[in-house]
């Protein structure tokens, strides 16, 4: 079976490449699938994509015409596919489900600390022998209270390593989690995790209910000063309300893996050119309280390990007639 791995990196070639393939044939495109690209998968069976790829009701019709009968994630979250033109149009989709939660967890846990012991900025210093501690002053974690939003396997782990910092962690998710119970780690409405926590930390997928999550509204409901991480979704944070309660300091720090418009910036080398015709990221910048990575949270060893072994499992089980291991289904 034919397969046009769309969004190919140096690192995609190799991980999926060191998994046994069987008489799969994949052909790697580092181009994004968008409308205009979607004409490369003509004479494959499958396409395989990643977060930055637009797998949107006309991408899908033009994949359907041309023979595309299955979508396979490298990724968990399906947020970048409409699910119901694919089904409309008889193409399954499969994702992998679990790659690494620690991975991300502990990615958010860095970008508090870094936040929190100005590590950037204490690097650069050093480096220029400036050892004045000014402007350094950060906080004991131990005590402070973390809201996680959204505990499935990623939450999970995050709000365990809190817990393991000593810090008093309340959660809110529809989908109440028994582990996080067991680790102490109470239930609240999304009110008390605004109005109590000094950190909080998104972990929750991006979908209709949960877009601009934290908007103005939340935002002024928030402690003054908070810590606020995203490594979920960008389009969880409304960026423009964001900016304003950093420029009023109703956010104290901003730490984020992700952002809504990234789609158009990340996972390229864009130094040459620069980020300067999206003036909301550019103004982003521009806080020496802001932290952004892009979008490097996922990316460990382990994790691409597991993601090249779960794609490959989807597309073999699909080409031997049972079904992708992994399909997305409504409940995901």
């Amino acid at each position: 079976m034919r397969v046009a791995v769309f969004s190919s990196k140096d690192y995609d070639r190799r991980f999926l490449s060191s998994v046994r393939t069987g008489d799969l044939e994949l052909n790697f495109i580092e181009h994004r699938l968008t409308e205009q690209t979607a004409g490369l998968a003509q004479g494959h069976a499958a396409v395989c994509v990643f977060v930055e790829d637009e797998v949107s009701a006309g991408v899908l019709t033009r994949l359907a015409a041309d023979g595309i009968r299955l979508v396979v994630l490298r990724s968990a979250g399906h947020d970048n596919v409409d699910l119901a033109c694919a089904r409309s149009l008889g193409i399954v989709v499969a994702h992998v489900p679990a790659y690494s939660p620690y991975a991300v967890a502990e990615h958010a846990v860095a970008l508090i600390l870094a936040l929190n012991r100005h590590v950037c900025r204490a690097y650069n210093r050093v480096r220029e022998y400036n050892f004045a501690l000014t402007g350094l002053l950060g906080f004991d974690l131990h005590g402070r209270t973390v809201g996680v939003i959204g505990t499935g396997a990623i939450g999970t782990v995050f709000a365990r390593i809190m817990t393991g910092f000593g810090c008093r962690v309340i959660a809110h998710d529809v989908r109440p989690n028994s582990e996080c119970e067991r680790l102490g780690v109470r239930y609240v409405e999304l009110d008390q995790i605004f109005a109590e926590s000094d950190i909080i930390s998104l972990h929750c997928p991006l979908t209709p209910a949960t877009h601009h999550l934290v908007d103005a509204d939340a935002l002024a409901r928030m402690k003054r000063g908070v810590m606020l991480v995203n490594t979920s979704r960008g389009g969880l944070l409304n960026t423009a309300a964001v900016i304003s309660a950093l420029k009023n300091g109703l956010i104290g720090y901003l730490g984020i893996d992700v952002y809504e418009e990234e789609n158009a910036l990340f996972f390229e080398d864009r130094s040459e050119r620069g980020a300067f015709d999206d003036d909301l990221f550019a103004r982003l910048l521009t806080f020496p309280n802001v932290l952004v990575t892009g979008h490097q949270g996922f990316f460990t060893a382990d994790a691409l390990t597991r993601i090249g072994e779960v794609t490959i499992a989807n597309l073999l089980g699909f080409e031997r007639g049972d079904g992708p291991q992994f399909p997305v289904t409504t409940s995901d």
